[in-house]
């Protein structure tokens, strides 16, 4: 039986793989469960400094398998509790998300859980929630109109209709767009660079950036200043 989720470890990049090319890599209960066991694992192994998600053949993921959306658990896959925006919160490791092809509705969402995105010439993206009726559940609302600004959110969700990759890197979704064969040499690339820094330093900066999502410039920048006094403290003589 093929693997739904592909999991390897390169120079301690940790590449994730989406393998359901048949079914535009589209969401069921096995890849969840073993997506998030990988996540999991990149959160658990110190050996692993940085990860690439991508999708196997000419979709990143087209977003929930329609046909079982009734019949599997998706909202909660591995019986635990567990939820994809958690998870990848959770991980406490850069995630690059490596878009080869379509990122549709939950792909989509799944994409912009990544802490940034390179994307193939190939890529296209689209949040069609309200087209075939389901409601958003892994941060589209929020996290499109923090990568877009809210026009050009409501632009894209009210009207589902697909944003190439041009549009997507003007837009600031995506930070790169390369041709396909530079896809995932250039994510590694990058990982590369994200593995020279220092982890503990590292997962600071990554947790500053991330604070400010829940709080306001004032309260972030004052936490940040706090945590540096705080460094101060600790690692410089009086």
């Amino acid at each position: 039986m093929t693997e739904p989720v592909l999991f390897s470890v390169e120079n301690r990049v940790a590449v994730i793989t989406l393998n359901r090319p048949e079914r535009r890599n589209a969401i069921n209960q096995a890849l969840l469960v073993h997506l998030y066991d990988c996540l999991d694992t990149v959160a658990k192994d110190d050996a692993i400094r940085a990860a690439v998600l991508t999708g196997n053949g000419k979709s990143f993921c087209s977003g929930l398998d329609l046909d079982i959306l009734l019949t599997e658990n998706l909202f909660d896959p591995r019986g635990d509790g567990s939820d994809l925006p958690d998870l990848f919160q959770a991980c406490g490791k850069p995630i690059i998300g490596a878009v080869n092809g379509h990122a549709i509705t939950g792909g989509f969402e799944m994409a912009l859980n990544c802490d940034f995105l390179i994307a193939s010439e190939a890529a296209s993206f689209a949040d069609t929630h309200a087209r075939v009726g389901i409601h958003p559940g892994w941060g589209m609302t929020q996290l499109l109109q923090q990568a877009v600004g809210r026009r050009r959110a409501r632009q894209m969700s009210f009207s589902c209709r697909f944003i190439d990759a041009k549009t997507a890197y003007e837009w600031g979704l995506v930070n790169e767009v390369v041709p396909p064969e530079r896809l995932l040499p250039r994510a590694m690339e990058i990982a590369a660079d994200i593995c020279e820094a220092g982890p503990d330093m590292l997962k600071v900066v990554r947790d500053l950036i991330h604070y400010r999502d829940t709080a306001t410039f004032d309260d972030a920048y004052a936490h940040e200043r706090s945590g540096f006094a705080e460094f101060l403290s600790r690692n410089l003589k009086t």
